[in-house]
C-alpha cells in the first residue's frame, strides 16, 4: 500500500510544481478564502435559510413543530400591528435618511469651509454618535417627559400649553424620528467631510475659471466625486435605522397603539410569546 502511494503523492507534488505563476496565485487565493466562505456559510447562509423554514412550521422554544405552509404569513398578514408595523417602518426609514442627508450634507460642506474653530466644530458633531444608543434616547425620552421634560418647560413658559409628545398618537413617531435622526446624523457629516477632503482642489479652479458660479461647482464637481460615498452610507445607515430597536423600544415600546411600532419591536414582543416561527405581540 506505502508503495502504491508514493507514485500517487509525487505526481501530485509534481502537478503542483508545472503550475505557473497565475495559476499559483488563483489556488493561493482560494485557500485564503476559503475560511472565510466556511464562516460565512455556516454563520450567515445557513441561519439565514433555517430561520426560512422555521417560518413554514408552528415551532416554539423547545418543540419541534409541524410544517403548516403559508399558515403564519396570513395569520401575520392579517393582524392590524402588522400592517401598522409596515407603515411606520417605511415612514421612519424614508424620513430619517432625507433629514440625515440633507443635514449631514450641509453640515459636511460647512466643516470643510475655512470657518473659526473648524476642529472644534468637527469634534462636537461627533458627541451623539458617540453618546451610547440607551443615553441618547433616555435623554431624549426625558426631553419629550410631560411633566418636568424640556420641551414641554419652554412650551408652558413660551404658549402655555402642555403636549405629551411620546404618548399622544400624532405626536408620538415625530418624536422617535427626531431622535433617531439626531443619534445617526453624524455618520453621516463625517463619512461625506472625507469624501470631500479627497475632492482635487483643482478640480474646483478649473471649474471656477470656466466660469462655473457655487452651484455649478457642486452640481458638477463635488456631487460626481462624493456620490459613491453618498451611496455607501445610505445603504448601511438604511440597515442600521430598519433593524434598529433601542430608539423605539426606549421611548414608545411601541405605542401608542402601535403608532412607533416596528419590525425588531414586533419580532421582540413574537419571542416573549417563545412562538419563534411567528411574530405575536403578546401585549
Amino acid at each position: 500500500m506505502a508503495e502504491q502511494a508514493t507514485p500517487v503523492t509525487q505526481r501530485q507534488k509534481s502537478n503542483l510544481l508545472n503550475l505557473d505563476l497565475s495559476q499559483r496565485a488563483s489556488l493561493l487565493g482560494y485557500v485564503l478564502v476559503a475560511p472565510v466562505v466556511i464562516c460565512l456559510l455556516i454563520l450567515v447562509v445557513y441561519p439565514f435559510f433555517y430561520a426560512i423554514w422555521i417560518s413554514f412550521t408552528n415551532r416554539t422554544v423547545g418543540g419541534v413543530g409541524d410544517f403548516i405552509g403559508l399558515g403564519n404569513y396570513l395569520y401575520l398578514f392579517k393582524l392590524p400591528s402588522f400592517q401598522a408595523t409596515i407603515q411606520n417602518t417605511i415612514v421612519m426609514v424614508v424620513v430619517v435618511q432625507s433629514l440625515k442627508l440633507i443635514f449631514g450634507l450641509g453640515i459636511a460642506l460647512l466643516l470643510n469651509q475655512p470657518i473659526k474653530a473648524r476642529q472644534f466644530w468637527r469634534g462636537l458633531v461627533l458627541l451623539p454618535w458617540a453618546m451610547p444608543a440607551f443615553v441618547a434616547f433616555i435623554t431624549w425620552k426625558l426631553l419629550y417627559a410631560s411633566e418636568g421634560g424640556a420641551f414641554n418647560m419652554i412650551l408652558i413658559q413660551v404658549a402655555d400649553i402642555r403636549l405629551d409628545f411620546l404618548s399622544t398618537k400624532a405626536l408620538a413617531m415625530p418624536s422617535v424620528i427626531l431622535a433617531t435622526f439626531w443619534r445617526g446624523f453624524p455618520f453621516w457629516v463625517i463619512s461625506i467631510l472625507a469624501a470631500l477632503q479627497n475632492v482635487s482642489p483643482e478640480l474646483y479652479e478649473a471649474a471656477a475659471i470656466d466660469g462655473a458660479n457655487a452651484w455649478q461647482r457642486f452640481q458638477h464637481v463635488t456631487l460626481p466625486s462624493i456620490l459613491h460615498v453618498i451611496l455607501v452610507v445610505l445603504l448601511l445607515s438604511t440597515i442600521w435605522t430598519t433593524n434598529s430597536f433601542e430608539n423605539v423600544w426606549l421611548m414608545t415600546q411601541g405605542g401608542p397603539f402601535d403608532a412607533t411600532m416596528t419590525f425588531p419591536v414586533l419580532a421582540y414582543y413574537g419571542l416573549q410569546s417563545l412562538q419563534i416561527a411567528r411574530l405575536l405581540p403578546s401585549r
